[in-house]
C-alpha cells in the first residue's frame, strides 16, 4: 500500500520506520493506557527521541493534521485545540475498523500504522477503545457514515433529522433501573432521586391510617371499639357515653403520642443527618458568551457534522504551529476550559453528579466515585515529592524496554508502569474510608481514585463520565467504567450505548475500590474529590437495611387468646341471661337489643386497662435493665418485648468478637521441619537479625533481597541444617512482612504524643505485621506503589519491594497475594522490570492453599494441630516470576479486567493460570484469638438455664470446634459429629439418620452442608438438630445464619435470641424473635440493629436469667390481675342482673366505673412489677429456675382459669351478700357492694406480693386512704348517712373475710402441699 492515499486518516502509512515507531507507540499506550503523563511522555519519545526518523515521520503527521484539521476544528475548538487528537482517533479507529471488516480480518499493519497515527491523540488508550468496542457493538453502515463524515465534503453528509430519533433512544436507554450514565460536575438527563435519609415509619398522611389499624388489630381494643361506638345507638346507651370513650380514647392517646413522639424524634435525627453541609465543586465556563455558543450545539458529534465548514490553509498551518509548540514544550496543555469554584449545600440538596470536596471525618453523604485524592499530610507530600523527583527517570526505563515488551507480545500492568504523579496535590490517589456504619468492621479500607482522573486537571473533571450499574445492595461488589471525553457536552450526552462512544479517547475500568459507599466516614488525611452515583433511597446504605419489623411478645399473643375466650364468656353470659328471661317475653324490648345491652354492661370483663398496664410495665422493665450497674452500657432499644427474655429457649451466637475477643496475637509458626512459639521466638530473632545483613560491605547502599545468602559472621561455623532452617525462617518473616495489605500509621494517643500503629481490613494481618516487628523487620512505610522494611536493631532499610500487583482477601477466594520487584539497592527512581528480582507471595486458608503449594507431607497434620489449639492458620508460600513471566500474566490480567460481564472470574483464571500453582511453601502461622471475659461460666449458666446453644461462624471447620470445646460449648467428652463438605443427598440422608439415633452428640456443620440441608431437607434437618444440645455452624454466611434462625422459629414456635457484635450478624439479629447485640470491636451497627444492646457476652446472662425472668413472671402476674379485676367486676353486675329478673340495667355507674378501673385500683396492681420471688444471687445460683418460664406455666389457661373461678366466687360472694345483708337495689347495697371491691382488690394485691417494696406499701395505703377521702364527694352513689353506722362496716367486714379467707387459705395449702420452686430454693 504506498504511503500516501487520497484518505489518510482512514488508512496507516506503510513504511520500516512508521512500523517500528508504532509498535514502541502501541505498546508503550499498552503499557500505561490510564495514565496521562505516562502517554504524554511516552509520546514525546516517539516523535523527538529518534532525530534520524524524524523527518519521516514528520511527513505523514502533517498530512494527517491537515485533513483532519477540517473535519475536527469545529468540534474541538470549544475546548481548545488539546481535544483534536481526541475526537478524531476514534475516527481512524473507526475507518481501520471498517478496512478489517471489508479484509475479513484486515491485514496486522493496520492496526500498527493505526497506532502510529494516532501518536498526536492526548489521553488515547487503546485497551480504552477496545473494551468500549467488545462492549458496544456496531455495525458497518454506521461505521461507513462515521468514515463518511470525516471525508471532505462532498463525501459527506447527514440529515439533521437523523440526529433526534438517536438521541431519543437513548434517553429510553438511560434507565434508573438499569445501567446509569453519570456526567462528572453537570447536570443529568435522567431525574434521580433526591439525596434524603428518611428512618420515618409515617407520613402525615398515614401517620393516623397505620397506627390505628395497628391498634385495632388487637382483639380487645378492636372490642372497645366496637362497645364504645354501641353508645351511639340511644337504645343501647347505659349511663355517659364517656365511661366507655374515655378510656379508650385514653389508651389510643398514650399509644399513639408514643409513636409520634419515636417518629418525631426519628425525624429530628434525619433531618440532622439531610442539614449536613459539605463543600461541592461547581464548573462554570470564563466566558459567557463562548458558553452561549457551545451550548448551542451541545449534542453535535463530529462523526454528524455536515461540510458547510471550510477552513483555510492558514488556521491549519496555525492550528500545526500550536500543537507542535506545545508538543516542543511539556506536552499538550489545554488552557483551563471552566473556572472551578467551591460552594457549600446541604446533604439533601446534593444531586447525582456532583463533585464534593471530603476531608478527614467527613461522613460520605451518598455513594460516590473517587476521582482525585489530594494529600494534606506534610510526610506524605514529602515522600510524594522524593517520587515527582524519581519520575522523569521512570520512563527511559519504560522506553529501553518497551521494543521488547514489543517483541514478546505482552505488556505491563498501568499501575505498575505508569508515574502516577498526580497534576495537583502530590498523592498517588490513595485514601483510607471507615466502613463500621456499612459493614460493622471498625479497620480502615483503603480506596484508590482512578489514574484516568487522578491524573487530571481538577477543571477538567467535568470531561469525565462514569458508567455505573443498576442501584445493588451488594456493598462488597461494583463494576463500571469512567470515560474521558472531548467536551463537557460529550460527557453530558446520554448516548451511552451507541457508536458515539469511540469518540471516548480515554477509558478506564472502575471497581469497589474506586468507590465509597454512603455512611462511610473519610479516615486519611488526604481531601478526596468524589463524584456522586446513586443518592438517597438508591445507596447501598439504603438499600441493605430492611425495614425493622415491629416485634410483638409471645405474652402478647398470649393474652389476646385469652382475650377472645372473655369476650366468648361475655357474649354466651349475655345470651344465657336473655334466654332465663324468655325470647318471647321482652315486655316492649327486643330480644337482641336486650342481648346487646347486657354485652355493654359486661364489657369490663375485656379490660381495656390491661393494655396501659403492660405497657407501663414493659417501660419500668426498661428502665431497670438500662439502669443496671451490673450491666454498664445496656440499652433497650425495642422496649415492647422485655418478657420474652424470659422464655428464650434457643441461643444462636456469633463466634468470632462475640465469643472471642477478636484480639489476635501471633502465637505460633511452623516452618516445614520445626515449630516456634512463645520463649523461642527468641531464636527466630536470631535468624532475622542473620538474614537481615547486607551480602557485601562494599555498597552501603546494598539491600537484602530473597536470593541474598546468609553470609554474617554470626552464621561462620553453622551446620548445613542450621543454615536452611535460618535462610527458611527469613524467607517466611519476610513473607509475612510484604503479604499483608497493612499501612502504618502515626496518630496521636491520649497525651498528645505521636505513636506508630498499623490499619488493615483483618486484625489478623495487623497480628502478623506487629509479630514481625518483634522479631526484627519492622513495616516502616507503605504506599501503592511501595514498600520499606527496616531493621528494628539498627533502625536502617534492609528491604525495600516495588509493589506490582495487589490481589486482595476476599470470603470467596480466602486468600490474597501480592507481587513485588526488590530492589537490589537504594536508588532513585522505579527500576526496570529486568533489574530486581520479581516475587508472589501469597497466604489464605489451608483448606484452599493446600491446592495451591507444591507437594509436601506435613501440611495438613500440622494445620490441623493448630486447629485442635484454637489457633486461626494462614498457609505462606512464594514463587519467582521472570520478567517475561510477569509481563505476560500482567497482559492477560489486565485484558480480562477491562470485560463488563464475568470480569471477576476472568481475572481469576488468569491468576490460576499463571500465579496460583507449585508455590514454594514457606510455613504456616498460627494467630489465636481469645475469649471473651467469663464466656465459659456464662455458657455453662445458660446451658443450666434450659437454653439450647448453637454457634454460627464464619470460620472453618477446626477453628470452630476448638473454641466450641475451649468455651464449654461443647462438654468435656461429648461426641461431636462433624458434616462438612456435604454434596450427595443420600450422605445427607444417612448423617440425619445417625444424628437421630444419637440425640446427646454435638453437630458441627459447614456452609456447604448446611446449605443442601436447607435446600433439599429443611424439616428433617431441623427436626433433628433441635434435639441436639449443642450445633455449631461453620463458614455461614449472613443469609444462613438468618435462614436458620428463621427455620427454628417456623418448626418449635419456640422463642430465638441471637447475638452478634458484626454487620454480618445483622440479619441474623432482626430475623430473631429477641436480638441482642454487642457494641465491639467490628463497630455498632449490630448493636444499632439490635433490640437490646450489651457491652460484653457475659452480661447476657442477667439479661435473660434476671430480668428477663423478672419481666416474664411479672407481666404475667400483672396481666392475670388486670383480667381478675374487670371479671370480678362483671359477676357483680351479673348477679345484680338476675336479681333485677334479668334487667340489663347498670350497677355501678359512670364515676364508679371509671374510678374503680382508674384511681382505686391502678397504683396497686402496677407496683405488682417491683416483686419479686427470688434475688439475683439466687436466681443465677439456681439457673433451673429459668427453665421453667419456657414453659409459660406462669401464664398459662391452668393460671388464667384458676383466676377466672376466684373471681366468679368472689364476685358471686361479694353481690350477692351485698344484695342479702341490705337490699336488692339501691344506694346502700351500692355502697357495701362497691366498698368490699375496693378493699378486695387492695388485699388481694397484698396477698399476692412476695417481696415487699416500699413503693407497694406506699400506693396501697395511699389509694386506701384516697379511696376513704373521696367517700363524702359519692353521695349520688352511695347512702351517706348509712355509712355512719355500725351495720356498714360489720357488713363490710364479713363479706370482706368470707370473699377473703378461703383464697388466701387455698392459696396456703398449695404452697405446702406442691410449693413452686423459688419456695424450695429459699427454704435451702
Amino acid at each position: 500500500m504506498p504511503p500516501s492515499t487520497s484518505y489518510p486518516p482512514a488508512k496507516p502509512p506503510d513504511s520500516p520506520v512508521d512500523d517500528s515507531d508504532t509498535d514502541l507507540d502501541l505498546d508503550l499506550e499498552e503499557l500505561d493506557p490510564q495514565t496521562v503523563t505516562g502517554t504524554d511522555q511516552s509520546r514525546r519519545k516517539g516523535l523527538l527521541g529518534q532525530s534520524h526518523q524524524a523527518p519521516e515521520e514528520r511527513t505523514h503527521r502533517i498530512a494527517l493534521r491537515t485533513l483532519r484539521m477540517g473535519g475536527l476544528r469545529r468540534g474541538a475548538r470549544r475546548n481548545g485545540y488539546g481535544e483534536l487528537g481526541r475526537s478524531h482517533a476514534a475516527g481512524d479507529e473507526d475507518a481501520q475498523g471498517l478496512l478489517r471488516d471489508s479484509a475479513d480480518g484486515g491485514d496486522r499493519r493496520y492496526s500498527d500504522g493505526s497506532a502510529a497515527g494516532e501518536d498526536d491523540a492526548p489521553l488515547l488508550s487503546e485497551h480504552g477503545r477496545r473494551s468500549l468496542s467488545k462492549r458496544r457493538g456496531s455495525s458497518a453502515s454506521d461505521r461507513l457514515r462515521r468514515v463518511g463524515l470525516r471525508l471532505p465534503s462532498f463525501m459527506s453528509g447527514t440529515p439533521s433529522n437523523q440526529r433526534n430519533p438517536n438521541e431519543e433512544l437513548d434517553k429510553e436507554d438511560d434507565d434508573p433501573s438499569s445501567s446509569r450514565l453519570v456526567a462528572v460536575g453537570s447536570s443529568q438527563s435522567t431525574r434521580f432521586p433526591p439525596n434524603i435519609i428518611s428512618n420515618a415509619k409515617y407520613t402525615a398522611w398515614s401517620f393516623l391510617p397505620v397506627t390505628l389499624y395497628n391498634e385495632f388489630s388487637f382483639f380487645f381494643n378492636m372490642y372497645f371499639l366496637l362497645v364504645a361506638l354501641s353508645q351511639a345507638i340511644p337504645a343501647l346507651r347505659i349511663g355517659y357515653l364517656s365511661t366507655y370513650v374515655a378510656p379508650l380514647a385514653f389508651v389510643l392517646v398514650i399509644t399513639l403520642g408514643k409513636e409520634a413522639y419515636d417518629d418525631i424524634e426519628r425525624r429530628r435525627r434525619d433531618n440532622e443527618a439531610n442539614s449536613e453541609e459539605y463543600t461541592v465543586l461547581q464548573f462554570e465556563e470564563p466566558d459567557r458568551a463562548a458558553s452561549a455558543r457551545r451550548m448551542r450545539k451541545p449534542r453535535s458529534n463530529p462523526m454528524r457534522r455536515g461540510p458547510k465548514r471550510d477552513l483555510s490553509e492558514a488556521n491549519r498551518l496555525s492550528d500545526i504551529q500550536e500543537e507542535e509548540e506545545q508538543i516542543e514544550g511539556d506536552g499538550i496543555q489545554r488552557p483551563p476550559s471552566y473556572v472551578v469554584s467551591e460552594v457549600s449545600k446541604k446533604s439533601r440538596d446534593l444531586r447525582v453528579g456532583d463533585v464534593l470536596k471530603l476531608s478527614k471525618g467527613h461522613r460520605v453523604p451518598s455513594d460516590v466515585v473517587i476521582l482525585k485524592c489530594l494529600s494534606n499530610d506534610p510526610a506524605a507530600q514529602r515522600t510524594e515529592e522524593e517520587e515527582d523527583e524519581a519520575v522523569p527517570q521512570e520512563e527511559p526505563l519504560l522506553i529501553d524496554h518497551a521494543p521488547e515488551a514489543a517483541k514478546s507480545g505482552s505488556v505491563a500492568r498501568p499501575a505498575v508502569e505508569g508515574s502516577g504523579a498526580a497534576a495537583e496535590g502530590g498523592s498517588n490517589g490513595e485514601t483510607f474510608i471507615r466502613t463500621d456504619q456499612l459493614d460493622g468492621e471498625t479497620d480502615w479500607k483503603l480506596r484508590l481514585a482512578s489514574p484516568l482522573s487522578q491524573n487530571l486537571a481538577t477543571e477538567d473533571l467535568v470531561r469525565l463520565r462514569v458508567t455505573g450499574g443498576k442501584p445493588d445492595k451488594k456493598v462488597n461488589e461494583f463494576i463500571g467504567s469512567l470515560e474521558l471525553l472531548p467536551s463537557r457536552q460529550d460527557a453530558m450526552s446520554t448516548a451511552a450505548y451507541s457508536q458515539d462512544d469511540d469518540e471516548g479517547v480515554k477509558a478506564a475500568p472502575l471497581s469497589i475500590d474506586n468507590t465509597a459507599w454512603a455512611n462511610t466516614v473519610i479516615a486519611s488525611h488526604a481531601t478526596t474529590l468524589a463524584v456522586i452515583v446513586y443518592t438517597g433511597p438508591q445507596t447501598r446504605s439504603a438499600l441493605s437495611t430492611a425495614p425493622s419489623r415491629s416485634k410483638t411478645g409471645l405474652l402478647e399473643y398470649e393474652i389476646n387468646s385469652l382475650t377472645k375466650i372473655l369476650c366468648f364468656l361475655t357474649l354466651a353470659l349475655s345470651i344465657i341471661l336473655v334466654a332465663l328471661e324468655g325470647f318471647s317475653n321482652t315486655k316492649g324490648n327486643i330480644w337482641y337489643v336486650k342481648i346487646m345491652r347486657f354485652l355493654v354492661l359486661f364489657s369490663t370483663i375485656v379490660p381495656i386497662s390491661l393494655r396501659v398496664n403492660l405497657d407501663m410495665g414493659k417501660s419500668v422493665y426498661s428502665w431497670f435493665i438500662q439502669r443496671d450497674p451490673g450491666i454498664p452500657g445496656a440499652v433497650v432499644r425495642t422496649s415492647t418485648i422485655p418478657e420474652d427474655l424470659g422464655r428464650i429457649e434457643y441461643l444462636l451466637s456469633d463466634k468470632t468478637g462475640t465469643l472471642t475477643q477478636n484480639e489476635m496475637e501471633m502465637k505460633k509458626i511452623h516452618v516445614g521441619t520445626v515449630s516456634y512459639a512463645n520463649d523461642s521466638m527468641d531464636e527466630v530473632s536470631a535468624y532475622v537479625r542473620q538474614g537481615l545483613h547486607a551480602p557485601s560491605s562494599a555498597d552501603s547502599r546494598a539491600l537484602v533481597t530473597p536470593s541474598t545468602s546468609l553470609t554474617s559472621a554470626a552464621n561462620v561455623g553453622a551446620t548445613r541444617t542450621r543454615r536452611e532452617i535460618g535462610s527458611r525462617v527469613r524467607d517466611v518473616v519476610l513473607a509475612l512482612a510484604l503479604c499483608h495489605n497493612v499501612t502504618p500509621t502515626t496518630e496521636e494517643n491520649d497525651v498528645g504524643r505521636l505513636v506508630n500503629s498499623y490499619q488493615a481490613s483483618s486484625p489478623d494481618e495487623i497480628a502478623i505485621v506487629r509479630w514481625t516487628e518483634s522479631v526484627g523487620l519492622r513495616l516502616a512505610s507503605r504506599d501503592r506503589k511501595s514498600m520499606l522494611l527496616e531493621s528494628t536493631e539498627t533502625g536502617h532499610t534492609v528491604v525495600k519491594v516495588r509493589i506490582l500487583d495487589i490481589f486482595p482477601f476476599t470470603s470467596e477466594g480466602k486468600r490474597m497475594g501480592i507481587i513485588v520487584q526488590f530492589y537490589d539497592k537504594m536508588q532513585p527512581g522505579v527500576p526496570s522490570l529486568n533489574s530486581g528480582e520479581i516475587w508472589f507471595y501469597q497466604k489464605g486458608a489451608d483448606t484452599v492453599m493446600s491446592s495451591i503449594v507444591a507437594a509436601n507431607d506435613w501440611l495438613d497434620e500440622e494445620t490441623a494441630n493448630m486447629a485442635r489449639e484454637g489457633l486461626r492458620t494462614l498457609v505462606v508460600g512464594r514463587k519467582r516470576l521472570s520478567a517475561a513471566e510477569y509481563q505476560e500474566f500482567s497482559a492477560k490480567h489486565h485484558e480480562a479486567s477491562l470485560a463488563i460481564s464475568g470480569r471477576e472470574a476472568g481475572m481469576q483464571a488468569v491468576v490460576s493460570r499463571y500465579l496460583e500453582h507449585d508455590l514454594e511453601l514457606l510455613g504456616v502461622t498460627g494467630v489465636e484469638d481469645k475469649l471473651q471475659r467469663d464466656v465459659k461460666p456464662s455458657l455453662e449458666l445458660l446451658r443450666n438455664a434450659g437454653i439450647k446453644i448453637w454457634m454460627l461462624t464464619g470460620d472453618k471447620v477446626e477453628t470452630a470446634r476448638c473454641v466450641a470445646v475451649s468455651s464449654k460449648l461443647v462438654a468435656r467428652g461429648q461426641y461431636i459429629h462433624t458434616v462438612a463438605k456435604l454434596r450427595r443427598k443420600d450422605a445427607a440422608q444417612e448423617n440425619l439418620d445417625f444424628l437421630r439415633s444419637k440425640t446427646d452428640s454435638c453437630l458441627l456443620i459447614d456452609g456447604e452442608s448446611l446449605g443442601m440441608y436447607l435446600t433439599h431437607y429443611r424439616t428433617e434437618f431441623v427436626s433433628v438438630a433441635v434435639q441436639l444440645p449443642t450445633v455449631v455452624a461453620c463458614r455461614c454466611s449472613p443469609t444462613q445464619k438468618a435462614e436458620v434462625a428463621r427455620l427454628i422459629k417456623e418448626y418449635t414456635k419456640k422463642r430465638v435470641c441471637c447475638i452478634g457484635d458484626g454487620g454480618n450478624d445483622v440479619s441474623m439479629i432482626q430475623a430473631a424473635d429477641v436480638g441482642v447485640g454487642i457494641v465491639g470491636k467490628e463497630g455498632r451497627q449490630a448493636s444499632l440493629a439490635a433490640d437490646f444492646s450489651i457491652e460484653q457476652f457475659f452480661h447476657l446472662t442477667k439479661l435473660l436469667v434476671w430480668h428477663g425472668r423478672n419481666s416474664y413472671k411479672r407481666s404475667a402476674k400483672l396481666a392475670q390481675f388486670v383480667i381478675h379485676r374487670g371479671l370480678i367486676i362483671a359477676v357483680c353486675q351479673t348477679m345484680y342482673s338476675i336479681a333485677l329478673k334479668f334487667e340489663p340495667e347498670g350497677l355501678y355507674k359512670d364515676w364508679l366505673m371509671v374510678g374503680y378501673a382508674t384511681v382505686y385500683t391502678a397504683m396497686p396492681v402496677l407496683s405488682l412489677v417491683l416483686d419479686k420471688d427470688v434475688d439475683e444471687n439466687l436466681a443465677n445460683l439456681y439457673p433451673e429456675l429459668y427453665k421453667e418460664l419456657t414453659s409459660g406455666r406462669s401464664l398459662s389457661y391452668r393460671t388464667f382459669f384458676v383466676w377466672v373461678f376466684v373471681s366468679i366466687y368472689q364476685g358471686c360472694l361479694i353481690q350477692g351478700l351485698s344484695q342479702v345483708l341490705t337490699e336488692v337495689d339501691g344506694p346502700r347495697m351500692v355502697a357495701v357492694s362497691y366498698t368490699v371491691l375496693v378493699l378486695n382488690e387492695l388485699l388481694m394485691v397484698a396477698i399476692e406480693i412476695t417481696t415487699w417494696h416500699w413503693v407497694m406499701v406506699v400506693s396501697i395505703l395511699g389509694t386506701f386512704l384516697l379511696f376513704i377521702g373521696s367517700v363524702p364527694f359519692l353521695g349520688g352513689y352511695f347512702d351517706l348517712a348509712f355509712l355512719l353506722t355500725l351495720g356498714f362496716y360489720w357488713r363490710v367486714a364479713a363479706i370482706l373475710a368470707m370473699s377473703l379467707i378461703p383464697t388466701y387459705a387455698a392459696k396456703v395449702i398449695q404452697r405446702t402441699m406442691k410449693p413452686p420452686s423459688y419456695r424450695k430454693v429459699q427454704g435451702i
